[in-house]
């Protein structure tokens, strides 16, 4: 199971819990800024001055997740796995989640009808898994980092599916569905990343048309 998150992290401020509270009450289409305010006791003006959309709402809470997560975060052991340190975080992030996935099963069944928020979605959750490859000890930069990174987000979009209906009180489902993609990616990572082993000191390369060995 995942380690405990770092105590003393913070997690979403009042105006997002109510954002997210509302979604699962009322649906993310049918809650307006006005109601967000009167639920978490926030003037308009205020509201206006700290949120100017929903969708900043929703990008709050995404940076407020991922600070809880990195929060969490140990110096990698040398004898766990990249895949190991990868199930920790990403079990991390679907135990900081656990209070808002009503909310968030809301605001997703809204999204799937809008591609230029699904869009907006993406592109942040494309940079939170790319800190968390850094957290675990994997460059998340250049291109090889930017395709890692999307890999890593096919990952966590479908175990996220899972989790959205695991009733199991330890995440039994969502633990074994990570576990498979992980080892899924893992494999083809290996395929996709491997290098050719250089040549021994004083032997040339070999020739573009010379056949394999």
């Amino acid at each position: 199971m995942a380690k405990a998150t770092a105590k003393g992290a913070q997690g979403p401020d009042e105006v997002v819990r109510a954002a997210l509270a509302l979604a699962a009450r009322l649906g993310w289409r049918h809650v307006t800024l006005a109601d967000i305010a009167a639920e978490s006791k926030t003037g308009l003006a205020e509201l206006y001055d700290r949120y100017r959309s929903k969708d900043a709402i929703l990008a709050a809470f995404t940076r407020a997740i991922n600070a809880q997560v990195l929060a969490g975060t140990e110096p990698p052991a040398e004898e766990e796995s990249v895949k190991d340190r990868l199930f920790d975080a990403l079990m991390r992030r679907f135990d900081a989640l656990k209070p808002y996935r009503e909310g968030l099963a809301a605001v997703l069944n809204a999204r799937a009808g809008g591609p230029v928020s699904m869009a907006c979605m993406g592109a942040r959750m494309a940079n939170a898994m790319a800190w968390t490859l850094e957290s675990v000890g994997v460059s998340a930069d250049g291109v090889p980092g930017g395709l890692k990174a999307k890999g890593l987000l096919a990952v966590y979009a479908t175990t996220l599916r899972v989790w959205l209906r695991d009733d199991t009180e330890d995440l039994a489902r969502t633990m074994a569905e990570l576990d498979k993609r992980l080892g899924r990616a893992e494999r083809l990572a290996n395929t996709v990343f491997r290098t050719r082993r250089p040549p021994p000191v004083g032997e040339p390369p070999p020739r573009p048309d010379a056949p394999p060995a």
